[in-house]
């Protein structure tokens, strides 16, 4: 197969071309990437980063926003209440919002598999509370000591309590009709 033309050759360099130009009008025109939804909506491309932000009543520099008490020889040194050049909060509505969204709980998103579900309530049907009988199971596929089967099912526990009360509930007539 041929070699493609024009990679074996040396590119030249073009002395004319003003990178410095280029590389700082990309900078300018590329907006910064914003996680936050609230300050996305308020921001303002034709102002700097700081000037957003300071409109916005959040810190561009977290060590000037709260300054770190200077200490000499043991005794703290105090400051005004006042700082010099405070700026006016004109978008205090940002702030509000990512404090309620903050406040708000957080939901429980951690869910076991479908396997070890199924595997836990296999066992249990079958089993009952005997570990030992559980490990030497045949469909112990990953060869779970009873230790380990012991901890999963008191992970399907925790997770599901509910569940598992109507699932252990539901496991009491047959073994009655059984006998």
């Amino acid at each position: 197969m041929p070699k493609a033309k024009g990679k074996s050759r040396r590119h030249k360099y073009s002395y004319n071309l003003n990178r410095k130009r280029l590389y700082r009008s990309a900078r300018r025109r590329a907006a910064p990437r914003i996680a936050c939804s609230h300050i996305r909506h308020a921001w303002d491309p034709n102002k700097s980063v700081a000037q957003n932000l300071a409109e916005m009543g959040l810190a561009e520099d977290p060590n000037k926003a709260v300054p770190i008490p200077k200490k000499l020889l043991g005794t703290e040194v105090e400051t005004d209440g006042q700082q010099p050049g405070k700026k006016i909060v004109r978008k205090p509505y940002v702030v509000n919002e990512m404090e309620l969204e903050a406040s708000l709980p957080e939901k429980k998103s951690n869910t076991l598999s479908r396997d070890l579900i199924d595997y836990v309530r296999y066992m249990i049907q079958n089993h009952g509370e005997n570990y030992k009988e559980m490990a030497r199971d045949e469909k112990n596929y990953y060869q779970d000591t009873p230790k380990q089967i012991k901890r999963k099912i008191n992970v399907y526990k925790n997770f599901y309590p509910e569940e598992y009360k109507n699932f252990i509930a539901s496991l009491k007539p047959e073994k009655m009709e059984v006998q």
